[in-house]
């Protein structure tokens, strides 16, 4: 069993009341403890900041987690400050009303100008660290791509999740033969020189808020690393 502390880590709060907190979360930091990550995570972060305040419906290790975003993908990730809340944006996630968009550069130039994956995802018939696209036992997963820049070998899409499996947007766009740059568990094997991992960004969020019922969209920038990726892929670059 895992004692999870309250760590003064620093955190980029981007919206914060009595009910949720929305963080925008760098690369390299883990969600939650799991084994192999102990400490040094977003709920270490929460549980410091927030103090007592974090919903409990997710158990002791991840206190106040609705959703989640991989350790080496950057941006907005959204945590309840107590059960309604949990409760109420839980639904949202059910029903695809909780809005989530990424920006991620792929391998390869995409033909067409979008389109939607629709592919059940499951966990890797013999990768146990890794998830595939399995028609048979998989869970149904939809990813929505359009296409913002066409670079030199590469592709800078938007990405609009309507199911939220694990690792589905990486999955997806390695399932139709355009891994995300710089993920080397679903496309090359060599990292990207500049990129501590996948070129993914969760760039926008949008829910309805679980008290007033008003609808709260936020947007964070692209990261530094992100740019200077674009930058150097453009044909000029």
């Amino acid at each position: 069993p895992l004692d999870v502390l309250p760590q003064d880590i620093p955190l980029d709060v981007v919206y914060e009341d009595g009910d949720v907190i929305v963080v925008n979360k760098p690369v390299g930091m883990v969600v939650h403890p799991a084994p192999g990550h102990p400490d040094g995570t977003l709920v270490n972060a929460l549980l410091y900041h927030c103090k007592n305040s974090l919903s409990g419906i997710n158990g002791t290790l991840r206190p106040g987690i609705v959703h989640r975003i991989d350790r080496d993908t950057s941006g907005l990730i959204i945590a309840a400050k107590n059960d309604f809340a949990h409760l109420a944006l839980a639904d949202q996630l059910q029903d695809h009303s909780l809005y989530r968009e990424y920006e991620a550069v792929c391998v390869g130039t995409l033909k067409e100008d979008g389109g939607t994956v629709n592919a059940p995802i499951f966990r890797h018939p013999t990768d146990r660290k890794k998830m595939a696209v399995n028609k048979l036992q998989g869970r149904p997963a939809v990813t929505h791509w359009t296409v913002l820049e066409r670079l030199k070998g590469h592709t800078h899409i938007q990405c609009r999740l309507e199911t939220g499996r694990t690792h589905q947007i990486r999955v997806h766009m390695a399932y139709m033969g355009h891994p995300l740059l710089g993920d080397t568990v679903y496309g090359a094997k060599k990292p990207w020189p500049g990129l501590a991992g996948q070129c993914l960004h969760a760039r926008r969020l949008s829910f309805t808020h679980p008290r007033t019922g008003e609808r709260v969209t936020l947007e964070c920038p692209l990261p530094d690393w992100f740019t200077q990726t674009l930058d150097k892929l453009r044909p000029e670059g």
